[in-house]
């Protein structure tokens, strides 16, 4: 069982959140185990001072080493991985959600202010990761961002084990759009082949519609992920079909105008296809 011991001045931000929904249901299976602990317990005043001036000015205030390394010290051992929620870090990634899963125990540290000092990421941090090019006010929202990622590679936690496989990203493309009941609504008909009860028909339908919308929202995730089929392509001795660009472009064209419209594809031309 995964375990992480989050590092926060807020420890209600970290219990609150991470008691609802999927990770909720995870917690109480005792599939995963999520503890928060507050440097504050550590703080040397009556007060329970945290934080204090920058050597050299500056704007905000730094977390204290002593508090937060003693708090370090309490839930870090031989196994951990240490990791700080920071802008500068690696951003976050399916890849690397799915690599921390396979941690026997996580350390996630929540700076706050203006963050944290540099020797403790000297000492104790073994990663830094960002969830993305902007600033947050603390590491306590990234910090829930990265254990309900990593949480859904947890057998089990999704109750069925290949649905994280079928989420966007995981083949390093976005998911196709899903419908449910009603069949007709805002008259748009949900595509006749989802309806087939043809289910490796479905299949393949939906891996070349993920394929397309992947070309319409994320170009450089579709360029990524075309390099990775030519070269599979090329690898085969006897190529039984057309190159994958081709392809798509063909399954593209005989996708009726209705469809297109439903799934978001009425954008695309024949040039999109170019390559």
């Amino acid at each position: 069982m995964l375990q992480i011991d989050v590092i926060t001045l807020f420890p209600e931000m970290i219990d609150n959140a991470a008691s609802f929904g999927v990770l909720g249901q995870a917690l109480k299976g005792d599939l995963l185990k999520v503890n928060s602990h507050t440097p504050r317990e550590f703080a040397a005043d009556r007060h329970r001072t945290v934080d204090d001036r920058p050597f050299g000015g500056g704007d905000g205030m730094i977390m204290l080493i002593e508090p937060l390394e003693k708090t370090i010290q309490k839930v870090k051992h031989k196994n951990s991985k240490v990791i700080y929620m920071s802008p500068q870090g690696d951003v976050l990634t399916d890849e690397k959600a799915r690599a921390l899963a396979k941690e026997e125990h996580l350390v996630v540290i929540c700076g706050r202010y203006g963050g944290i000092d540099q020797r403790i990421i000297n000492a104790h941090v073994d990663e830094e990761i960002s969830i993305g090019d902007y600033v947050l006010s603390g590491g306590e929202l990234g910090a829930l961002v990265v254990i309900d990622a990593v949480s859904r590679f947890i057998p089990g936690v999704l109750g069925h084990n290949e649905s994280a496989d079928k989420d966007s990203f995981s083949e390093g493309l976005l998911e196709h759009p899903n419908f449910t009941r009603p069949r007709e609504y805002l008259k748009e008909e949900v595509p006749e082949v989802l309806l087939s009860g043809n289910h490796k028909v479905i299949g393949e339908w939906k891996a070349k519609v993920s394929a397309l919308v992947t070309l319409v929202k994320r170009p450089d995730l579709f360029q990524a992920y075309l390099e990775k089929e030519n070269e599979k392509y090329r690898s085969l001795k006897k190529k039984k079909t057309e190159a994958p660009l081709k392809e798509l472009k063909k399954f593209w064209m005989n996708l009726s105008l209705k469809d297109r419209k439903i799934l978001g594809l009425a954008e695309l031309t024949e040039e999109d296809f170019n390559g």
